[in-house]
């Protein structure tokens, strides 16, 4: 098949690799995500596949639908974007509207993922950077780790962690230059008055709930760049779909 290019109608090459490119990002960009769905409390298998299809089907659509002028695969990858955009905006209203709920879900969620803590490396470094940056432990407290069998009080336990927390739960000493991965061992076994001086007390929920507000300029910021990414994915797709009927409908005349 041969393909001809008129001198008052043709497709933008600028647009098409600058298409391409795009989609290269977003590829990239996805499938960072799934190492963000390898975790416990939500079947790790779903959404690993779930990211991935997402990623194989849109990335496939928008470089091959640009390199070769396919107008179905980039009517594909344009109504796509547009469907996720519009999922997101939904997603962020109810979870306004619903707040509530989003805060049950997230406790049912954190708690067990700390069930599953010493089950995946991935999930522990995940939990110590939540608990460390929000300077928290546990969702609602230090005693949601008697939900983990390494941690948890009962007689039953020989665990050299029993009535203890993760070192990410421990206020850092500034004077050392060490990470003590052992600092949590048997606080919970002393009164619960003398906790705050070794580690935090507050829960990850309500420390969320108090950072959301302080920040809300920077979450409203990558909201808006995320949505912006997606309004330009959408602009190039749309541009090369109309330059591609435009040389089409010269090569009828």
């Amino acid at each position: 098949m041969h393909y001809y290019r008129y001198s008052n109608a043709e497709v933008s090459c600028w647009y098409k690799y600058l298409l391409f490119s795009y989609n290269i990002v977003f590829w990239g960009v996805l499938s960072d995500l799934t190492k963000v769905t390898r975790m416990h409390g939500i079947d790790p298998v779903v959404l690993v596949l779930m990211v991935g299809v997402v990623m194989f089907t849109l990335g496939f659509a928008g470089c091959v639908g640009a390199l070769r002028e396919n107008i179905c695969l980039l009517n594909f990858f344009c109504s796509t974007i547009v469907l996720i955009f519009f999922l997101e905006l939904a997603v962020a209203v109810l979870a306004f509207l619903f707040q509530d709920w989003v805060r049950d879900r997230f406790r049912e969620f954190f708690e067990s993922n700390i069930r599953s803590y010493r089950d995946d490396i991935d999930l522990q470094n995940l939990i110590d950077s939540l608990q460390k940056a929000n300077q928290c432990c546990g969702a609602y407290g230090p005693e949601d780790w008697d939900l983990n069998v390494y941690f948890n009080c009962s007689g039953a336990s020989y665990s050299r962690e029993k009535c203890g927390v993760p070192f990410s739960c421990c206020v850092p000493d500034p004077a050392q230059k060490v990470v003590n991965t052992q600092c949590g061992y048997d606080v919970r076994t002393q009164l619960k008055s003398k906790w705050d001086e070794s580690i935090f007390t507050k829960g990850c929920i309500q420390a969320l709930e108090s950072w959301l507000p302080r920040n809300i300029y920077i979450v409203a910021g990558v909201f808006i760049a995320i949505s912006l990414l997606q309004i330009f994915g959408i602009f190039l797709a749309r541009t090369l779909i109309s330059d591609i009927e435009a040389v089409k409908a010269g090569h009828h005349f």
